[in-house]
């Protein structure tokens, strides 16, 4: 089930799509760095919290600015092209 249960600004939209994008990048550079490269490695580690805490964080402040329906189980998602917010059900 999906059901639209509010709509962001576009600026809102803009911060939170470019977390994503920052996230799935990270997550793809992730499958192919090893920890050989120490370095390298606890930086990637340190930016995939910082930039998933982020992320976290936006839903939480979104959340408590429009207070959204939620049920237990579901998620919020976004579509990026019409600002939408959407409650997923995966029951």
């Amino acid at each position: 089930m999906k059901k639209n249960i509010g709509q962001v600004t576009v600026e809102e939209r803009n911060e939170i799509q470019t977390l994503f994008e920052r996230r799935n990048g990270l997550n793809e550079l992730a499958k192919i760095l090893t920890a050989d490269n120490t370095e390298l490695y606890e930086k990637l580690v340190k930016d995939m919290g910082e930039t998933g805490a982020k992320f976290q964080n936006w839903w939480d402040r979104m959340d408590e600015k429009y207070q959204w329906e939620s049920v237990e189980g579901g998620n919020w998602e976004i579509d990026f092209d019409t600002c939408n917010i959407y409650l997923t059900d995966n029951m």
